[in-house]
C-alpha cells in the first residue's frame, strides 16, 4: 500500500455534522421542478449555501449532484471556499497539494480542532496550524475535528519550529488526554493513542516503545518543514507513514474498531505544527 496524492470524499468520517458525509449519487430522482431549474439559477442559489447545506442538496437531487456539486472546482465551491477559509490559508502553500476548492474545504472541515486540544495551544487564523505557548513542564496536543471508524484516509503533518525533546504524530481516541505534566510522549502514553516520535524515531503505544521506525539502518532524522504523510486504513486496521512520497512502511497494525482521530503532541515553546487532510489515498 502506498498513498500517493490524495483526493475524494472523506468516507467513514465520524462527526456530529452532516458535512462529514460522502458526496455520492443523490437519493432523489431530480424529476421535479427543482431538477428543471436553469443552470445559472442553481449555481447562484448554491453559491449562498454553507457546506452542510450543500452536502444535503447533493443527497436530495441526483441532477444537482451530477451537474454542479460533483464538479470540485466550479463557482459554487470557489465561493464557499472564499467565505470559509482565511486569505492566509488560500494564498500560502499550506494547501498546495489540494488542487480543488472542494478538497480545500474538506481539509478545513478535518483540520486540528481549536476546542479539542490542550489549553496551552491554539489554532492560528489560517485554520490549520497549531501554535504551542511557551509553558514550562507541559506536553500539549490536539485532535482533528473529525475521527474515522471506516474507510481509508490520508493527511499531512509538518513542524514549522523546533521539535524539542518530544514531537509525536499519530492517532488518538476521543478519550485520550491532550495535556500532561512534564515533557513526555503524550501520544502513545496509554492504550487510547498511537504515536511516532519524530525526535528519536520510536513508535509508542500503551506507555511502551514498540520499536524504531522506519525499520532501516541509520534512519534519517526529521527535518523542520518536511511533510510527513499519514495513511490510516480502517479496513485493514493499519497506520502507515510516507516521507517525500517514499513509503516508510506500516507502523501500527491491529488498530481497534473505534473512532480514531488524527492527533499531534508537542513540548517546545512557540513551535508550530500544521495538519492538512488530503482525503482518500490513491495507490501507486
Amino acid at each position: 500500500m502506498s498513498g500517493a496524492a490524495a483526493g475524494g470524499a472523506a468516507g467513514g468520517s465520524v462527526s456530529a455534522s452532516p458535512a462529514a458525509c460522502s458526496v455520492g449519487g443523490g437519493v432523489g430522482a431530480g424529476d421535479g421542478v427543482a431538477g428543471r431549474l436553469p443552470s445559472r439559477v442553481l449555481e447562484l442559489v448554491f453559491s449562498y449555501l454553507d457546506l452542510k447545506d450543500l452536502f444535503s442538496c447533493a443527497l436530495v437531487c441526483k441532477h444537482w449532484n451530477q451537474s454542479f456539486l460533483a464538479e470540485e472546482n466550479n463557482e459554487v465551491w470557489r465561493s464557499l471556499c472564499a467565505r470559509s477559509l482565511g486569505d492566509e490559508a488560500l494564498r500560502s502553500d499550506i494547501l498546495c497539494n489540494l488542487p480543488t476548492y472542494k478538497g480545500k474545504l474538506q481539509a478545513f472541515q478535518h483540520a486540528l480542532s481549536s476546542s479539542d486540544c490542550s489549553r496551552n495551544v491554539y489554532v492560528k487564523k489560517n485554520g490549520f496550524t497549531l501554535h504551542r505557548n511557551p509553558i514550562a513542564q507541559s506536553t500539549d496536543g490536539a485532535r482533528g475535528k473529525i475521527g474515522f471508524s471506516e474507510g481509508r484516509h490520508a493527511w499531512e503533518v509538518w513542524w514549522e519550529g523546533p521539535l524539542g525533546t518530544v514531537a509525536v504524530i499519530g492517532l488518538a481516541t476521543a478519550t485520550a488526554p491532550m495535556q500532561c505534566q512534564g515533557y513526555v510522549a503524550l501520544l502513545g502514553s496509554d492504550d487510547q493513542s498511537w504515536g511516532w516520535n519524530l525526535v528519536d524515531n520510536n513508535l509508542l503505544h500503551n506507555g511502551e516503545v514498540n520499536g524504531s521506525f522506519p525499520q532501516c539502518n541509520n534512519a534519517p532524522k526529521y527535518q523542520i518543514g518536511e511533510r510527513i504523510r499519514v495513511i490510516l486504513d480502517m479496513e485493514d486496521k493499519t497506520l502507515a507513514f510516507e516521507r517525500g512520497y517514499e513509503f516508510l512502511g506500516i507502523a501500527f497494525r491491529s488498530l481497534p474498531k473505534a473512532c480514531l482521530y488524527p492527533a499531534v503532541s508537542a513540548v517546545y515553546g512557540n513551535t508550530e505544527v500544521t495538519m492538512v487532510y488530503l482525503g482518500k489515498p490513491l495507490d501507486g
